[in-house]
C-alpha cells in the first residue's frame, strides 16, 4: 500500500476525487473555508498560535489524510501570521499519515482553486518530493506514506493538534477504527485537540473511549455539525 498512489478522477476540471474511496478530496463549495472552520478553528489554533508565538515555542500538528496539502497551506499562513504579528521564529512541525500520496501536477492542479494559499503552495511545491521530510525554515513537514494503522503505532512523537480528515467514515472506515483513535490519543500532547468535519456517532463514541472530551459543533457549509476533541 505504501507505494501506491491516489488514482484521480476531475469534477468540474477543479475538484479531485478519489477513484479509491469515490469521495473529494475537499468542498465543493469552498474547500479553504472548510478547511479554516473544520481544522483551524476546531482547534482553536489561532489563538494557539499566538501564544506559541508570544512565547517563541514551537507547534506540532499532526493529520490523517494529507490529500492536496491545503490543510497544511492554511496552516502554514496562519502559523506565519501569527510569527509575523509577534516577530517569531517558531517551527510549525507538520507530519502527515497517507496511503494514497497525490503526484505533485495533481497537487498542483488542485491548489489552482485556492489564490489565497498560492504564495504558500508555491514555496511548498517547488521543494516537495512527493513523500518523507521538507523544510521550509519555519515550517517542518513529514509525510509518512502507507497504512496508518501500521505507521502511526511506530510513530515516537506527540501532537499538539490533529486533523482528522481522512475520507467519508462511511467510505474510509480503515482510518475512523477504535484502534486508531486510540493511538491518536497515545500520540496527543497532554492538552491537545482534535477536530473532524465529521460528526459520525461511532466516531464521536471512539474518540470518547480513546480519552478525548468531545463536543459535537456547527459545521461548514451543508453539513451540520463536525466534531471537536480535548485530550482529558
Amino acid at each position: 500500500m505504501a507505494d501506491q498512489q491516489a488514482r484521480l478522477s476531475w469534477r468540474d476540471g477543479s475538484i479531485p476525487v478519489s477513484d479509491q474511496f469515490d469521495d473529494p478530496y475537499f468542498s465543493i463549495h469552498d474547500g479553504l473555508a472548510e478547511t479554516e472552520h473544520v481544522f483551524l478553528g476546531g482547534n482553536d489554533l489561532s489563538d494557539r498560535f499566538a501564544a506559541a508565538a508570544e512565547a517563541g515555542a514551537d507547534f506540532h500538528i499532526a493529520e490523517l489524510g494529507f490529500g492536496t496539502g491545503l490543510n497544511l497551506l492554511a496552516a502554514w499562513r496562519a502559523w506565519e501570521t501569527a510569527q509575523a504579528e509577534h516577530d517569531a521564529a517558531a517551527v510549525l512541525h507538520f507530519t502527515s499519515f497517507e496511503a494514497f500520496p497525490m503526484v505533485r501536477d495533481d497537487m498542483a492542479r488542485a491548489l489552482q482553486a485556492f489564490p489565497e494559499v498560492a504564495p504558500w503552495a508555491e514555496r511548498f511545491l517547488a521543494v516537495w518530493g512527493g513523500a518523507g521530510v521538507c523544510d521550509l525554515g519555519n515550517l517542518r513537514v513529514t509525510v509518512l506514506t502507507g497504512d496508518a494503522r501500521v505507521s502511526l503505532p511506530e510513530w515516537t512523537s506527540k501532537a499538539d493538534a490533529w486533523f482528522l480528515d481522512g475520507f467519508s467514515p462511511a467510505k474510509n472506515p480503515e482510518l475512523w477504527e477504535d484502534d486508531l483513535l486510540e493511538e491518536v490519543a497515545r500520540h496527543t500532547a497532554a492538552g491537545g485537540t482534535a477536530a473532524t468535519y465529521t460528526a459520525a456517532g461511532f466516531v464521536r463514541r471512539g474518540l470518547e473511549a480513546a480519552g478525548f472530551d468531545v463536543t459535537r459543533t456547527p459545521g461548514f457549509g451543508r453539513k451540520r455539525h463536525m466534531t471537536k476533541a480535548i485530550l482529558r
